[in-house]
């Protein structure tokens, strides 16, 4: 698997993205500076976490323009897998390809903590080392991210079962508790697949889960499913 990381101004998770994907494909990802306007050959490209451009104006608006962005968009049209983690979720939705907007968090403060998801469904490249309906842990780190959309395009998403992740309590109920819904997302989104499910937004960070000495390995089935999808089979 050849993947790619997009670096921006003020990203702060593209090396922890860089040793997760080392860590399952034996190879280092290319780093590709926001201001390039060609992308290297790749099966995957991440948008990582961080504080692209200090947040200004909208947390991914400024990202979204860079010019790498426009090469990012037109390999995700073509099937490129792409994975967006936190900020790089917001600079997906600012972009346009994913719907909606991350907005502040419910309490109008940063958050910093490990969440429960449910893993709404294993039948793509992102999922497939989960079960349906498996409670994970991932940590959260934003203060900005709270999913929201119209009520149309929520119900579009879920009849077209692109939710790919939701909040829940340790027990994957919603619960009343807000540490259920830290940010308050509509309908508990925490990850968001496009059209194709060939996109995924996805607001906690599993590149700060998959390793033993970060203290826990949830996130690693994701790079682990994406390794498995993208790597030829050997006749």
């Amino acid at each position: 698997m050849k993947a790619a990381v997009i670096v921006f101004p003020g990203s702060n998770c593209d090396r922890d993205t860089a040793v997760a994907l080392a860590a399952v494909t034996g190879r280092a990802p290319a780093m590709v500076w926001h201001r390039e306007t060609a992308l290297p050959d790749a099966d995957l490209i991440v948008v990582p976490g961080g504080f692209a451009y200090g947040d200004y104006l909208r947390a991914g608006a400024m990202a979204a323009q860079s010019p790498v962005m426009r090469a990012v968009v037109e390999r995700a049209r073509a099937g490129v897998l792409v994975l967006g983690i936190c900020n790089g979720f917001q600079v997906l939705t600012e972009c346009g390809l994913l719907p909606g907007a991350l907005m502040r968090n419910r309490a109008l403060k940063f958050l910093s903590r490990p969440v429960h998801l449910s893993v709404e469904r294993n039948d793509t490249a992102f999922a497939a080392g989960y079960r349906t309906g498996q409670v994970i842990a991932l940590p959260i780190a934003h203060h900005d991210g709270c999913y929201h959309a119209d009520d149309a395009t929520l119900d579009r998403l879920e009849g077209e079962g692109r939710v790919a992740f939701r909040y829940v309590d340790a027990d994957g109920l919603p619960g009343d508790d807000p540490a259920a819904n830290p940010n308050g997302s509509a309908r508990r989104i925490a990850g968001l697949y496009n059209e194709t499910r060939t996109v995924l937004g996805l607001m906690p960070h599993p590149e700060r889960a998959a390793d033993p000495a970060q203290g826990a390995t949830d996130g690693r089935p994701i790079f682990e499913s994406l390794a498995a999808a993208l790597t030829p089979v050997a006749a």
